[in-house]
């Protein structure tokens, strides 16, 4: 994925032909040039020479974790889809239509009156259920219920396509049940992170106080429930292990599941779950049911009915009355990310609704904004880039014939999905009122759950989506062999679409998106996938460790990257991301080369085409990040931050070097032995 921030997005038309209106570009500047800055060196530091002026000129808002080019994004498009959605809130729409069910979720997440005077009854149902837990019956009863709500207790469950094979689908159990991101923040000794422990116990106590308990009580049922958490973190693995589809895909019978966790019913559960008929499950960590079912025996009923109330209250907390929402935002957007400020309540449900139903909202949004021929048009740049890496495939020195012949079948084979579905989801079953917005969120998951579940010995959809036009991101899906473009991805905010070079075309969209998504299939970890989407091993022996010779040298080189005080980057984790970026920043030079801008070598406000292919990608990562925010990223998210975006794989590539005559010795230089040089 290019990011893992999902934003609203408005679409400005691309041009991606070599005629380009630059008296356009000079008569409302070139945001290339302007934000550039000067006084720094672009081989000392190549993010803050491209994106320096910007950066100090627009500091993180108070109500931001993070300021770049994806909220610029999101703020030129946020008056439109806040039209879509007050028109919808207001309208007497027929019961059932779209743009009822949109506009009354709006209705009920802006309506914070009522949502003050229900307080925490939405959810008296749940925890009526948890208080009257009185045997191990009851407590698969209510996991089973928390579970079609999409509620984080205990384990996580969900559907997918089998792994090894594509053509079926399946029923995935993977580890979950932590109030925290994931198993490092209950063991780092770091400052940073033994803070952010204990303001995580009191913040669960100061919950329990909004539930009712006095402040002592509320203190010991805080500690209750990070002793049994700390207890299954114990056994979670580590973020760079969850990316080996080999050791997470452990295929087994509903017995085999019961025999490495005894203590829980498992065939039970997963009937209540709603799984009527099946004959296997693939459980991710099987090391995590083990210690799940120890500690069914650890830890008495008691302490799992304060555990599963806590995990009720912190699923839905800013779904509930302002006192649940403020507590939630302290934590989870002050200590975690290092927001001071709330965001716009009409910003925050926009958004809410996004999550909802955002392809149905993005019914309504592509009628008004989005046209044929503009998909049409994307959909001719991702052919030259597919032909630009098939080229360089072709001419790889290190990869046996064998091997290409099965890596270029398999390039040829990825199913392009440009702009927008050509296939909605039907949300007939979806019921929304203006009732309760919390209520109205459990019935959009308890939907989507059941709506997995559906598929189970049903064809695969491959036509399916799993995001929406109007999202800021990209994906590719190794079981499809496919890449996913939504039609908000290749927005430059605020400039015409005429005034576009196709060196920024190249960069900005091609190289962090186009190329960087079709190069996941041939990542650490996409590799592994045949062109049908199967976890299968068509690979050489010698050109598999070649390859992981030559990805071990971007390993060595992220993991010197220092972030935050002693945090380094996860050279592991983040190297599928990492090649990505040095991937499609390759094919999409070589893509460029072909351009007549690029033959005919004409400056434009000083910037030679290199130059502007180079700063355009950067443009493409423009923002800066809150401490707080980056510290989590870094232990969390596969991602590296945005400026080792840019300055990581940049220093990998000589085209880069020759274009702004970095010199050896200086912080973007790095020697050619230990250049990436994979593709």
């Amino acid at each position: 994925m290019k990011t893992s921030k999902l934003i609203l997005a408005v679409l400005i038309l691309v041009s991606f032909t070599a005629e380009t209106n630059f008296s356009q570009e000079k008569k409302q500047g070139d945001f290339l040039t302007q934000s550039i800055d000067k006084s720094i060196d672009p081989g000392v530091d190549f993010f803050k020479y491209a994106t320096g002026t910007w950066m100090k000129n627009n500091p993180i808002p108070e109500s931001e974790r993070a300021w770049g080019i994806g909220n610029l994004v999101q703020e030129e498009t946020y008056a439109r889809v806040k039209n879509i959605l007050e028109e919808a809130s207001k309208s007497k729409s027929p019961a059932g239509s779209n743009e009822q069910k949109i506009g009354d979720f709006y209705f009920t997440g802006m309506d914070t009156v009522t949502r003050d005077k229900l307080g925490i009854t939405p959810l008296k149902m749940e925890l009526d259920k948890i208080n009257q837990i009185k045997n191990k019956q009851d407590l698969i009863d209510v996991i089973a219920l928390l579970k079609r709500e999409s509620v984080g207790a205990m384990f996580s469950i969900g559907v997918g396509q089998d792994d090894k094979n594509s053509e079926q689908y399946v029923l995935f159990m993977n580890q979950g049940g932590l109030g925290l991101p994931n198993r490092e923040y209950y063991f780092r000794k770091d400052a940073r992170t033994e803070n952010i422990r204990n303001e995580y116990k009191k913040h669960v106590a100061k919950m329990f106080q909004l539930l009712g308990e006095n402040e002592s009580d509320a203190t010991k049922l805080s500690n209750e429930v990070y002793q049994l958490e700390i207890f299954l973190a114990d056994s979670c693995r580590k973020l760079e292990d969850l990316r080996d589809p080999y050791k997470n895909y452990n295929k087994m019978t509903i017995a085999g599941l019961s025999k490495i966790s005894p203590q829980i019913s498992w065939k039970e559960v997963i009937t209540k779950v709603g799984v009527l008929k099946i004959d296997s499950v693939v459980i991710g960590q099987p090391e995590f049911y083990k210690q799940l079912s120890n500690a069914m025996d650890k830890f008495p009923l008691t302490q799992w009915q304060t555990y599963l109330k806590w995990q009720l209250v912190n699923s839905f907390a800013d779904r509930l009355s302002s006192d649940f929402e403020k507590q939630n935002f302290a934590f989870r957007g002050t200590v975690m990310t290092g927001v001071k400020k709330e965001r716009p309540r009409w910003k925050k449900i926009q958004d809410a609704t996004e999550r909802a139903m955002g392809e149905l909202l993005g019914q309504v949004y592509v009628k008004r904004y989005y046209s044929l021929e503009t998909k049409k048009r994307y959909e001719k740049v991702v052919g030259n880039m597919i032909s630009a890496f098939s080229d360089r495939i072709k001419k790889l020195d290190w990869m046996s014939k064998e091997t290409k012949e099965k890596a270029l079948y398999k390039l040829s084979t990825i199913t392009k999905k440009v702009g927008y579905p050509d296939k909605w989801k039907d949300f007939s079953k979806l019921s929304v009122d203006k009732n309760s917005y919390a209520r109205n969120t459990i019935n959009t998951r308890i939907f989507w759950f059941e709506r997995q579940l559906n598929k189970l010995g049903k064809p695969v959809d491959r036509i399916e989506w799993d995001m929406t036009p109007q999202t800021y991101n990209a994906y590719y899906n190794p079981s499809n062999n496919e890449i996913v473009l939504p039609a908000a991805m290749f927005i430059i905010p605020g400039v015409e679409d005429s005034s576009l070079d196709d060196a920024v075309v190249y960069s900005y969209a091609g190289a962090s998106t186009i190329g960087h998504e079709m190069t996941h299939g041939f990542d650490d970890e996409g590799r592994q996938y045949d062109a049908k989407g199967n976890l299968k091993d068509w690979w050489t022996k010698e050109d598999g460790e070649k390859f992981t010779a030559k990805t071990q040298i971007m390993v060595d080189q992220f993991n010197s990257y220092v972030v935050l005080d002693s945090m380094h980057i996860n050279g592991k984790a983040t190297l599928g991301e990492n090649l990505a970026d040095l991937g499609g920043l390759v094919i999409g030079y070589d893509a460029f080369m072909k351009t007549d801008q690029f033959k005919e070598g004409k400056l434009i406000n000083g910037l030679t085409p290199q130059q502007r292919y180079w700063l355009g990608y950067a443009y493409s990562w423009l923002g800066h990040t809150r401490n707080e925010s980056l510290a989590q990223q870094v232990m969390t998210d596969v991602h590296s931050p945005n400026f080792l975006r840019v300055n990581g794989p940049f220093s990998d590539i000589p085209e880069f070097y020759q274009a702004f005559n970095i010199k050896e010795g200086q912080p973007m230089w790095l020697q050619e032995n230990k250049r990436v040089k994979v593709w």
